[in-house]
């Protein structure tokens, strides 16, 4: 049974960091792509950042490039984002999933068939 834990949500001050992190098992971690996905009140969940299979190719949300980082540790089987020069508009509940996504569908959440139950992340201005 594949299970995703995420970790490392909180409450940070416009401009500061915050690195989630995201525990997988259940199968085999290096078999599927991974992404970071999250969910604003009102809104619409939204593809943030993935990467492949092997952890070699990443994906970003205009909104986050250059701000965040998805990477994978196939010896640990964590899925991390470091998170850097929050925004206020960056608060909202943040989901690690799994998937068969090929490269090109990184941010789609429809190809993912695996989620956690989110990590909250405010960003106070």
């Amino acid at each position: 049974q594949v299970q995703l834990v995420e970790s490392g949500g909180g409450s940070v001050q416009a401009g500061g960091s915050l690195r989630l992190s995201c525990a997988a098992s259940g199968y085999t971690f290096s078999s599927l792509s991974m992404g970071w996905f999250r969910q604003a009140p009102g809104k619409e969940r939204e593809g943030v950042a993935g990467i492949d299979p092997q952890g070699v190719n990443a994906r970003y949300a205009e909104s986050v490039k250059g701000r965040f980082t998805i990477s994978k540790d196939n010896a640990k089987n964590t899925l991390y984002l470091q998170m850097n020069s929050l925004k206020p508009e960056d608060t909202a509940m943040y989901y690690c999933a799994a998937g068969e996504a090929r490269w090109w569908l990184l941010l789609q959440r429809d190809a993912y068939n695996y989620w956690g139950r989110g990590t909250q992340v405010t960003v106070s201005s």
